[in-house]
């Protein structure tokens, strides 16, 4: 059977990603960022997950404003990194797990979830940046080891409006919590929320940044998260920015947990890049 050892939530702004390629993690600038990783680096260490479930929002790679699943699921063999135009370099691809990806989408569709199947699917820089934060010592040109686990991309829309309520994405982890710990295959399965915290990078409020929301978020994370599904789309955009809300995937990974979590480890530093930057990690009971 599967077994969901825990989730992370992080941030996935495409400068950390800049600061990766040019070694910038010692800078005084980056350093008390990239020191919150290394104890959820050790849990993961010593958790040994085989499959990681990433919950990002697509930038583009693959959905666009004139057609944005509410949700879309990866099943196919390999995701490959492509250019964004952020000046990003390109990353080596990552193995999937079709099988266990069919499995969620089936176990998702008979839960009446409508959502996108992909077998083929490119992966941006929210998905990529986490995965270097947590795996720094893979090779990103492909020489070496490749990445530790495989992967199944999860894409919900918090781009396009109408976007899918709090509740909607609490329901959709849980849906997807249902689904990882009925396969019957042995497996200990990750679950990563990226994205946020408060941000907003366009309009009067650009630069908008809310410590005491995110503060109560990440609380509300650990011990309480159903009370994050009473605020409404607009609330969270006047709450979190027009970017906060991608606090909408880190709901998804905390439903897929469970009821009850343990906290690993717990990081905030603002800002990084105009985004109010934050670590979760939680042991499933």
């Amino acid at each position: 059977m599967a077994h969901i050892i825990g989730g992370v939530g992080t941030t996935h702004v495409p400068s950390i990603g800049g600061a990766i390629a040019k070694g910038k993690q010692t800078d005084e600038y980056w350093r008390p960022f990239f020191d919150m990783f290394p104890p959820v680096r050790g849990w993961l260490g010593r958790s040994k997950p085989d499959i990681a479930v990433v919950i990002y929002n697509d930038h583009g790679l693959n959905f666009f404003l004139d057609k944005m699943p509410t949700f879309a699921v990866g099943a196919a063999a390999e995701y490959r990194n492509a250019d964004e135009g952020w000046g990003l370099p390109v990353v080596r691809s990552f193995a999937g797990d079709p099988e266990f990806s069919w499995h969620l989408i089936e176990s998702l569709v008979a839960d009446e979830f409508d959502i996108v199947s992909c077998q083929e699917m490119l992966v941006d820089h929210a998905f990529v940046v986490p995965m270097q934060l947590l795996y720094p010592d893979v090779d990103p040109t492909g020489a070496g080891a490749g990445w530790p686990v495989r992967v199944v991309p999860i894409s919900v829309n918090t781009v396009q409006h109408p976007i899918p309520s709090a509740a909607r994405c609490y329901k959709f982890g849980k849906a997807i919590g249902r689904a990882i710990r009925s396969y019957q295959q042995d497996a200990n399965v990750l679950i990563m929320g990226t994205g946020g915290l408060s941000h907003q990078l366009e309009g009067k409020r650009a630069g908008f940044i809310n410590k005491d929301f995110d503060r109560l978020c990440l609380d509300r994370l650990v011990d309480d998260p159903a009370a994050l599904t009473g605020y409404s789309s607009e609330e969270l955009v006047e709450l979190a920015g027009s970017q906060g809300v991608e606090l909408l995937n880190w709901l998804v990974m905390r439903g897929a947990l469970g009821e009850h979590v343990s906290p690993v480890s717990r990081s905030y530093h603002v800002p990084i890049s105009n985004t109010a930057s934050a670590v979760l990690a939680l042991a499933a009971a």
